[in-house]
């Protein structure tokens, strides 16, 4: 096929962002290409606020033709949380067609190399990021978030992940020469001469599965580090969000036929309702690679049963932040409301679980006892989502039922601090948007601990009692452990404390945040910088974005010849 962008073009026009992509990760320094500003975009090609929405609005009720092969059916039946019908379908594959046909491109696109696959990748992210507004859109009415964060998580911070994924695959695969001259002395006899060439080869077909909360931000790190490493790779979407992953595909189908690869490298798999492919793809011999985000029941059954992939999981588990001590204590709390409001707690790094010291905590306004440590920070949540339209900005909608059920159980676990309100949103009259719910339960207890040792997805927080803070460390590493855990929070002005904290959270793998009273959030992470999950505790057995993440989706093979 015609290439209409050659190799070199785009050499010349994406290496510069990776080398600063390759820089950032190096130093971890604060750095994006893709801007958080909604009113940035509009200038050189891409989408402004009003024609993302028009373009949002014309996919409606529409039927999204990526001209895959074995299409057999079109399917899709999304609702916005916020009660649109979507009305998009989509091609439903016949994967014994699909999959050869996926296979067919792998040698060209394994032969182009590490650097013309990276900017083929950083085009497609160019793409899509001149998109965003739309893109945000589609993030929104699947996931339920607001449309803010739909803007900022879905579009540049997703496009970060993805572009650091690519930075990542480029490191690894240019590790090893390309080729070497190989020369071993032999004494008096001549030596031994070989020229040995070094060639990094794809695993195979790559399954992405996707996430209803997080689709771009959770499935871009696994299909561009998967792509940037010379792997095919199919995404099957949650269905009740598909439409920003069939968008993505659509727009990596195009990049890869103008670059003169095969489209079909990329490729999309949507699913009847119930069908349930995913078991299905997990366990082809063809899928050598999978990438979930979702229940720790699937995950587990993955990594246990899809034996012939390498399998990235990021799966539950149950966040914890310790409250012992605060030097400011107004910070603390309005940074923790934030923290638990956040996208209605929907996110795998909202905090689950405050452990407090039964006999309260030291603060800058003098000392606070459990109960007014709870009923403060409840009057912080409060405050913050008091006036409606703030708290729909913040709140989203919620995104299934599952986790409306489970806000409304909560407040039958123990004392309530803060009951869940219902929110009207005037645009979305049908979105269900609910307010965070705080228990408070005593540690020392059963029935207690049955409750705060589970996770519980949503806007549900327990403020848990415990006896001291060396009890407080002790239940922390037990919960990693046993339960896992995204992220971890401390507030402390002990130094022993925070030193005990910080050796629980080395010794059990956990990302720790200290003493958070700003404009960071325990539940936010920076690409290039920070790390998502740490891979070293049952939440996720990968961290976004490492050498690990990466480094084996190729293998590298070598031809040695005598010289």
């Amino acid at each position: 096929m015609a290439a209409e962008l050659t190799t070199h073009e785009l050499i010349a026009r994406h290496r510069p962002t990776l080398d600063q992509a390759l820089e950032a990760i190096r130093t971890r320094a604060y750095w994006s290409p893709h801007p958080e500003h909604p009113k940035a975009y509009g200038d050189n090609g891409s989408l402004d606020a009003a024609a993302g929405k028009a373009a949002f609005d014309a996919l409606l009720g529409t039927r999204l033709d990526l001209g895959q092969p074995g299409t057999d059916d079109w399917v899709g039946d999304e609702v916005s949380p916020y009660g649109i019908e979507l009305g998009v379908s989509y091609p439903h594959a016949d994967i014994d067609v699909l999959l050869p046909a996926m296979r067919a491109g792998q040698r060209a696109w394994r032969d182009a190399g590490a650097e013309a696959r990276a900017v083929v990748c950083l085009e497609i992210l160019k793409r899509i990021s001149d998109r965003t507004h739309e893109f945000a859109h589609a993030v929104m009415h699947t996931s339920g978030q607001a449309f803010l964060m739909a803007f900022q998580a879905g579009g540049p911070h997703a496009q970060d992940r993805g572009l650091e994924a690519v930075a990542y695959a480029y490191v690894e695969q240019v590790r090893t020469p390309d080729t070497a001259e190989w020369t071993k002395p032999q004494g008096k006899r001549d030596p031994l001469a070989l020229t040995k060439q070094f060639t990094p080869v794809p695993r195979g077909v790559a399954l992405v599965i996707g996430c209803n909360t997080f689709p771009t931000w959770n499935g871009y790190p696994g299909l561009f580090a998967s792509l940037a490493t010379g792997n095919a790779v199919l995404v099957k979407p949650h269905p009740r969000a598909v439409l920003p992953l069939a968008l993505t595909v659509q727009v990596a189908r195009e990049v890869l036929a103008e670059a003169g690869f095969d489209p079909n490298l990329v490729a999309l798999a949507a699913e009847r309702p119930g069908e349930g492919i995913a078991k299905t793809l997990a366990t082809r011999p063809e899928i050598r690679i999978i990438d979930y985000t979702g229940s720790t029941a699937f995950g587990d059954w993955l990594e246990a049963t899809a034996r012939q992939a390498q399998v990235y999981t990021e799966k539950a588990g149950v966040n914890t932040v310790i409250v012992e001590s605060t030097d400011n204590y107004k910070g603390m709390l309005a940074n923790l409301a934030f923290s638990l409001s956040l996208y209605s707690g929907q996110m795998c790094t909202t905090p689950q679980n405050l452990l407090i010291p039964r006999d309260g905590i030291r603060t800058d306004a003098g000392p606070k006892s459990f109960d007014e440590v709870a009923a403060d920070l409840a009057k912080a949540v409060d405050g913050l989502l008091g006036d409606d339209a703030r708290a729909n900005a913040l709140l989203g909608a919620i995104v299934n039922p599952d986790v409306k059920a489970r806000l409304e159980a909560a407040a039958s676990l123990g004392e309530v601090a803060l009951a869940s309100r219902e929110v009207t949103n005037p645009d979305f009259p049908d979105a269900v948007v609910r307010t965070p719910v705080i228990v408070k339960l005593d540690g020392t207890k059963p029935d207690a601990e049955a409750a705060y040792m589970s996770e519980c997805f949503g806007p549900v927080s327990f403020a848990v009692a415990v006896d001291s803070a060396a009890d407080a460390v002790e239940l922390l590493g037990r919960t990693i452990r046993e339960k896992g855990a995204m992220t971890v929070g401390a507030y402390t002005t002990d130094e022993e404390v925070e030193q005990a904290v910080q050796e629980v959270c080395l010794e059990e793998a956990a990302q720790l945040s200290l003493n958070l009273t700003g404009g960071v959030y325990v539940n936010q992470t920076a690409a290039f910088s920070d790390f998502h999950g740490s891979g070293g505790n049952p939440a996720a057995n990968a961290a976004l974005c490492d050498g690990a993440f990466v480094a084996n989706r190729f293998r590298v093979v070598e031809v040695r010849r005598e010289a």
